[in-house]
């Protein structure tokens, strides 16, 4: 099947494998340079961009249509991936930008068509490795890139508050859970990990605080290796221990930034 007869195939008959009414976006955040990504798609025949999103098949559940959408667009799996707001202004579709779509592909579209119809949007965030991540496009998209958070410019429909919405609700999640897993490598040294949490809060910690807090929730272990090829002194390399750390997740953190 080319591309044009699955574009067709997925408007005209999509309502037969996929729950009516409900979308899912993923701001899916990774971490390089000292920046805060995230993950964008160039919507085709369009100057904007937007959040990966996809629907619910009628066999799934809402986690799992996520987890599929993020596999679609990263090619990762076992990620770190939450449910954090439901998105449900009344104006927030834009059934005449998916016609004016349809109709610069040659597809028609029968009158009541489901994505014609209102939906609500669930958002998940999800928090991957940026140098495993393989970002890949599909019919609706001629590319998918990172961007800095700082250079999103203005994405479709609430995009933008949906983004907003996410790094939001990270931050309160740094006051009671571990970050850091999914976005650094697996061996990195206390700086990187701070300039991770400074990147996330929007703020600059004391350096001796974070680093007693951090070892003090034990979900680091500290490696006889440095960091090498530094001005300064090479700081030691550290690594998740991934057992406290999935029960520092379960069970919470005390003390908050």
């Amino acid at each position: 099947m080319d591309q044009k007869q699955e574009m067709y195939e997925f408007v005209n008959r999509g309502d037969e494998h996929y729950m009516a009414h409900i979308s899912i976006d993923s701001v899916i955040f990774g971490f390089h340079a000292n920046q805060l990504k995230v993950l964008l798609v160039k919507i085709r025949h369009d100057d904007r961009w937007a959040l990966p999103g996809g629907f619910v098949r009628k066999e799934e559940t809402m986690e799992e249509a996520a987890d599929r959408v993020l596999r679609e667009r990263t090619g990762l799996n076992n990620i770190f991936l939450r449910q954090f707001h439901v998105f449900s202004d009344i104006h927030r579709s834009n059934t005449e930008k998916f016609l004016e779509l349809m109709r610069s592909e040659g597809i028609e579209v029968k009158k009541n068509n489901w994505l014609t119809q209102r939906f609500i949007s669930v958002g998940f965030y999800a928090l991957v490795n940026y140098e495993d991540a393989i970002p890949s496009s599909n019919w609706d998209s001629e590319v998918c890139e990172w961007f800095d958070l700082q250079n999103v410019g203005e994405l479709i429909l609430d995009h933008n508050k949906i983004i907003e919405s996410a790094l939001e609700t990270m931050r309160r999640q740094l006051n009671f859970q571990p970050i850091g897993y999914n976005l650094l490598p697996e061996k990195f040294t206390m700086p990187e990990l701070q300039r991770l949490y400074e990147t996330i809060l929007g703020k600059t910690l004391d350096r001796r605080n974070f680093q007693r807090k951090m070892l003090g929730y034990g979900i680091l272990d500290r490696l006889e290796e440095r960091r090498k090829g530094g001005a300064h002194k090479a700081p030691y390399l550290y690594k998740f221990n991934l057992e406290q750390y999935q029960k520092a997740l379960k069970e919470g953190l005390q003390g908050g930034w």
